[in-house]
């Protein structure tokens, strides 16, 4: 992989914890110490911080532009924010912090090679501390960061600092997260944020953003079992142009693992397999291509592809299945009950569903499965049995993050209720299929 390709890399990170942990002014100051800011916002900043009186900027203004609109009620649920050093690229999805927001922080961080998990120095861990650690575990984000906040109102307490690490390490053998790291910070005052402190000589570790611009992705992707869902069938059908007249390309984004020209693929749910001929982008052919990259794929020969099929390496194969089990966070008022139908979207189809079977809600504050619960409130996260009405092909959630999380979408109202992770297939995909085109 050459450095020409991906001269600087980006990442996904979000930020979460309660209301008022100082979000706003953590994302304000990554900003602001990084010169991320247009000119026109700095002004704005500036302007403001003469009017207020005392001359300080107030950097959570940066974030809370989003504040205006929500009162006039247009809801925002996640803040998408862009800033760049000369090391990395990177976005950041803040999410509000009020426990019935459990929702948006699993919009927020479901694309996120990381998750920050704010906690104020004062109160320590809250109930919100565990339910964000708990869902950046459920979500898979690869990296996690505990930013120990407002350290200087506990005059920058190693004592105080050590008592919250030691609770989070408490309950984090329980959550299965292999890169957790611990951070003191003054976020309004940018201590160890981007650049480091002089009150934290006990502290030997990098600041935030030190490591933010660091920390190694290039593992996060899964470069394991190549799998495409084709988003569509590109037919220009250009009778002027001789090589656009029989052009048929499958256009949509890797989901997983690598693909190469000549590599043999099978096509599912018919099992046709065939051969790669061509890998196209926006800029041109390429020889190989990987995830996440959005291409356009010709085959060797002519097979029965349509939306929502899934090409596929032979090397490891998915599951396929009408039963589904997954893992799922309920985002509605109206709660999730058996027997209920509604869509179920899925890479790039959709079907219909019903639930079959509740069998267990999570315990936020034990972790401990309360087993076959009568229903899933709101920001509720359990274990669910669906049946769909055209088998899905599927890897588990933690195999790869794209081909095995769906939402769920209420019939009627379009409203989407829930995401979902979905368990392991019991069995692959029988390859007896067709070895036709070989």
């Amino acid at each position: 992989m050459s450095h020409t390709q991906h001269p600087i890399e980006l990442l996904r990170f979000n930020t979460c914890g309660s209301v008022d942990d100082g979000k706003s002014t953590l994302i304000g100051r990554l900003l602001y110490d990084s010169k991320s800011l247009m000119e026109d916002q700095l002004e704005a900043l500036e302007i403001s911080a003469d009017i207020t009186g005392g001359g300080k900027i107030n950097l959570a203004n940066l974030t809370d532009g989003l504040r205006a609109e929500r009162e006039q009620g247009i809801t925002i649920d996640v803040a998408y924010r862009y800033f760049a050093t000369p090391r990395r690229k990177f976005i950041v999805a803040d999410t509000p912090g009020h426990v019935q927001y459990t929702r948006n922080m699993v919009t927020g961080a479901s694309t996120a090679n990381l998750s920050i998990v704010l906690v104020d120095a004062r109160l320590g861990v809250i109930e919100q501390s565990r339910r964000h650690t708990y869902l950046a575990s459920l979500l898979r984000i690869p990296h996690l960061v505990i930013a120990v906040n407002k350290m200087d109102l506990v005059g920058w307490s190693e004592d105080r600092f050590q008592e919250i690490r030691d609770e989070f390490e408490s309950f984090l053998p329980l959550l299965d997260m292999k890169d957790v790291k611990f951070i003191p910070i003054s976020a309004l005052n940018g201590d160890n944020v981007v650049d480091p402190s002089k009150f934290t000589p006990w502290y030997v570790g990098p600041t935030l953003l030190g490591h933010l611009e660091t920390i190694s992705i290039a593992s996060d992707w899964n470069l394991h079992g190549f799998r495409f869902p084709v988003q569509w069938v590109n037919r220009p059908n250009n009778p002027t142009n001789h090589e656009l007249h029989d052009f048929r390309g499958l256009s949509g984004q890797i989901a997983g693992g690598i693909v190469r020209v000549g590599q043999k693929i099978m096509a599912l749910p018919s099992g046709l397999k065939s051969t790669l001929k061509q890998i196209w982008t926006h800029d041109g052919p390429l020889q190989e291509a990987f995830c996440p990259q959005s291409v356009t794929l010709v085959l060797e020969h002519d097979i029965d592809i349509s939306r929502g099929d899934m090409l596929v390496g032979l090397d490891s194969l998915p599951g396929a299945s009408t039963e589904l089990h997954a893992r799922v966070c309920w985002m509605h008022q109206r709660p999730l009950q058996r027997g209920k139908k509604y869509f179920l979207k899925h890479t790039t189809q959709t079907v219909q569903a019903i639930v079959t079977a509740i069998e267990d809600r999570i315990n936020i504050s034990t972790y401990a499965p309360e087993m076959e619960p009568p229903e899933l409130g709101v920001n509720d996260i359990g274990e669910i049995r669906l049946k769909v009405s055209k088998p899905l092909i599927y890897d588990g959630y933690a195999t790869n993050r794209l081909t095995g999380s769906f939402v769920l979408i209420e019939q009627g109202t379009n409203h989407t209720v829930a995401a979902g992770m979905l368990l392991p297939p019991l069995e692959a995909v029988k390859p007896e299929y067709s070895d036709f085109a070989i």
